[in-house]
C-alpha cells in the first residue's frame, strides 16, 4: 500500500518546487547583500539566513499538506475553522496589525512580520472549491448556487481593500473567477454573475478612486507611458526607470552572478518584488528563461491534475492553486517589465518573504496531493474493479479476494 501511494506521487512537480525555492534562495542572496548593509544596517547575509528559517518551515508544511489526504478539508467543522481563521485574522489587523507600505497589512511576531491576506488566498480557494463542489446538483440554480459563497468572497476582500491592498484582493477575485468559471456552471448563471459584478464593483471604484487610492498609487498609472521623464525618474517612475535599466543592462547573457550595479541601493525593494529584474540583469535570459519555465511547468501541471482529478473538490482545488500561481507570476512580471502598475506582488517561490513562501508550501503541498490521489485512484482502484467484474459471477453473487 505504502509502495503505491510513494509511486503515485508527482516527482515533477516536487523537483520543479525544489528548483525554484533553491535557486529564489541564492538570488535572495545576491540581490540582498547591498540593501542589507547599505539600508537597514544588517549583515549582508541577513535577509538569506532569515529566508532559510522560512524554507525549513516551508519543507514541513509541504510535507504535511502533501501527505495529509485533502478531503480532510470538505469537513464541516475544518471549513468553519478556516472561514472564521481568515476574517478574524484580517480583522485583528485593525487592531493589532503594524503599518509599512502605506498598508496596515502585517501582525508583528518577533522580529518577522506574518501578512495574513497570504493566507487568505489559500483559504478562500479550499472554501469555493468546497461549497462548489458540494453545490453541483444545483450549481446553476443563482440564488441557492451560485451566490451564497460569493458573501465570503465579498467580505474578505472588502477587508483587504480597507488595509489598502488592491493588489491582493484583485488576485483573489481573478482567482475566484477561475474557480467559478470551472465550477460546472452554464453561462446564463456566469452571464447573471458578471452583471451583478458590473453593478456592484463599477459605481464603487468610481467613487473610491480619489478617496482609497492615494496620489502615489494613481501615479503609478501614469508612469507606464516614460518613466524616465523628468517629472517622474525622480519619483513615481524611480522602481521602474531602475526596472527597466537592470533588465535592459542584462541582454542576453548577463553580467554574472552577484555583479548586479542596480542592486547597489539604485532599484528599491531588489529582494523582493523587483528580484526578476536582478535576475535578468545578472544571467540574462538564461535565468529569467530558467524562473519562467519552472512557473509556466507548474501552472500547466496543475490544469492538468484539475483536468484528470475525477472529485470535484480536488479538480476545483488544483484549477484554484494552479491559477493563483499563475495570476500573481504574471502580475508580478508585468509590473516589473511595465506592462501594467506596480502592485507590490512577489514572485512566487523566488521573492523575499515568509507569509507568502508558507501559503505556497500549503498550496503546492496540497496540489502534490490531490495528483497523488488521482494518480493512485486511476491506477490502482481501476485495476481492481476490473478483477471485479472478472470474478462476478452471473448469479449476482461476489466473490472478495
Amino acid at each position: 500500500m505504502l509502495k503505491k501511494i510513494l509511486k503515485s506521487y508527482d516527482y515533477t512537480l516536487i523537483i520543479a518546487t525544489i528548483l525554484l525555492c533553491a535557486f529564489g534562495l541564492v538570488m535572495i542572496y545576491s540581490s540582498s547583500m547591498a540593501s542589507a548593509v547599505q539600508r537597514y544596517g544588517y549583515p549582508p547575509d541577513f535577509f538569506y539566513q532569515k529566508q532559510k528559517v522560512w524554507l525549513l518551515i516551508f519543507t514541513v508544511i509541504f510535507l504535511f499538506a502533501a501527505v495529509i489526504p485533502y478531503k480532510i478539508m470538505m469537513f464541516k467543522k475544518v471549513m468553519v475553522l478556516i472561514v472564521l481563521a481568515s476574517i478574524l485574522s484580517l480583522l485583528g489587523l485593525f487592531v493589532f496589525g503594524v503599518e509599512k507600505n502605506n498598508a496596515q497589512s502585517w501582525y508583528p511576531i518577533g522580529t518577522f512580520l506574518f501578512q495574513p491576506s497570504e493566507f487568505v488566498k489559500l483559504a478562500a480557494i479550499i472554501y469555493l472549491a468546497a461549497v462548489y463542489a458540494k453545490k453541483q446538483a444545483y450549481i446553476n440554480q443563482f440564488n441557492k448556487g451560485v451566490l451564497p459563497p460569493l458573501v465570503y468572497l465579498f467580505i474578505v476582500c472588502a477587508l483587504i481593500i480597507i488595509q489598502p491592498d488592491f493588489g491582493t484582493a484583485a488576485i483573489i477575485i481573478a482567482i475566484a473567477c477561475m474557480i467559478v468559471l470551472c465550477s460546472g456552471m452554464n453561462f446564463k448563471s456566469i452571464g447573471k454573475l458578471l452583471i451583478l459584478a458590473l453593478v456592484v464593483l463599477l459605481p464603487l471604484i468610481l467613487v473610491s478612486w480619489g478617496k482609497f487610492f492615494s496620489e502615489e498609487q494613481q501615479s503609478r498609472f501614469a508612469v507606464l507611458d516614460n518613466p524616465f521623464t523628468d517629472k517622474y525618474v525622480n519619483n513615481e517612475g524611480f522602481h521602474l526607470a531602475n526596472s527597466y535599466i537592470a533588465i535592459g543592462s542584462g541582454g542576453v547573457n548577463g553580467l554574472g552572478l552577484g555583479k548586479s550595479i542596480q542592486k547597489l541601493g539604485y532599484l528599491p525593494e531588489s529582494h523582493t518584488d523587483f528580484i526578476m529584474a536582478v535576475i535578468a540583469e545578472e544571467l540574462g535570459i538564461w535565468g529569467v528563461g530558467f524562473v519562467i519555465i519552472l512557473l509556466f511547468y507548474i501552472v500547466l501541471r496543475g490544469i492538468y491534475i484539475g483536468l484528470q482529478c475525477k472529485d470535484p473538490f480536488g479538480s476545483l482545488l488544483a484549477i484554484g492553486i494552479s491559477s493563483m500561481i499563475g495570476i500573481q507570476s504574471f502580475i508580478n512580471l508585468a509590473g516589473v517589465s511595465g506592462l501594467i502598475p506596480l502592485t507590490g506582488v512577489p514572485l512566487p517561490f523566488i521573492s523575499y518573504g515568509g507569509s507568502s513562501l508558507l501559503m505556497l508550501a500549503g498550496a503546492t503541498g496540497i496540489l502534490v496531493n490531490v495528483s497523488m490521489f488521482t494518480k493512485y485512484e486511476k491506477k490502482y482502484k481501476n485495476k481492481h474493479e476490473q478483477v471485479d467484474k472478472k470474478i462476478r459471477p452471473k448469479d449476482g453473487k461476489v466473490f472478495y479476494i
